[in-house]
């Protein structure tokens, strides 16, 4: 039976959000950032174990939500690297040994839904690797150094990228440690596999599923939330 696992990555400090504590613990509906995208990877059903890459100094606070909100797929909480491409190469190490699958997500995503794991889980299984995405809404434009416009890219080929993205687990491990030996940082774990060859598939993500960067995007969550604090169906 083909297990899959997840690794959700909260090593950061986001500096954008502009506030003394790291976002992914920030107060959101009575509950930290992080402990929202833990609960709903814990309900997803596909879900075997869970990985969780923290700041060094941040593992025994998040022991003590693991136990706090009986976070049962919890497999391992390691400490993350320098950069986001070496946390995530830190927790992929840490699955049991039994995975086949891995998803990749951010802590700092709340609002991921059981609806967009079960579309990546599918369609990884034949495309091998797979990351969700939407539609740009805005005209983007392209800008040079001097804050000229270069150019203006056709927007229904663009999409915004989210997470999970989701992999065969011995190709994501392939494709860190490929750029691992050729000292390259890619900015997701998408663009370490395309550099394989391998061609990624996009499935249709959620505009709900933000990742929370700014303080507008916490002001937004917040709202979005409601007065119960539960996440609206």
């Amino acid at each position: 039976m083909d297990k899959l696992g997840a690794v959700v990555v909260a090593a950061g400090t986001g500096t954008r959000m502009g506030t003394r504590e790291s976002k992914q613990y920030l107060q959101l509906g009575g509950k930290p950032v992080l402990v929202h995208a833990l609960e709903a990877l814990e309900a997803a059903r596909r879900v075997d174990s869970i990985v969780l890459v923290v700041g060094a100094a941040d593992t025994e606070q998040c022991q003590g939500y693991v136990r706090h909100y009986g976070l049962r797929k919890i497999h391992a909480i390691v400490a993350g690297g320098k950069e986001r491409q070496d946390s995530v190469y830190r927790g992929l190490l840490a699955l049991p040994a039994d995975i086949d699958w891995v998803m990749v997500h951010d802590g700092v995503r709340p609002f991921v839904r059981e609806q967009l794991v079960e579309a990546c889980w599918q369609a990884v299984r034949e495309h091998e690797a797979v990351i969700p995405a939407v539609a740009v809404k805005d005209t983007v434009k392209v800008v040079d150094a001097s804050g000229y416009i270069v150019s203006t890219p056709d927007r229904r080929s663009l999409r915004a990228v989210q997470t999970p993205q989701a992999f065969r687990l011995s190709l994501l491990l392939e494709a860190h440690r490929r750029a691992q030996s050729e000292g390259f940082e890619g900015t997701d774990d998408a663009m370490l596999v395309e550099r394989l060859g391998t061609k990624v598939m996009v499935v249709e993500g959620d505009y709900r599923n933000i990742k929370l960067t700014t303080p507008d995007d916490l002001v937004w969550a917040r709202a979005y939330l409601g007065q119960e604090g539960e996440i609206p169906e």
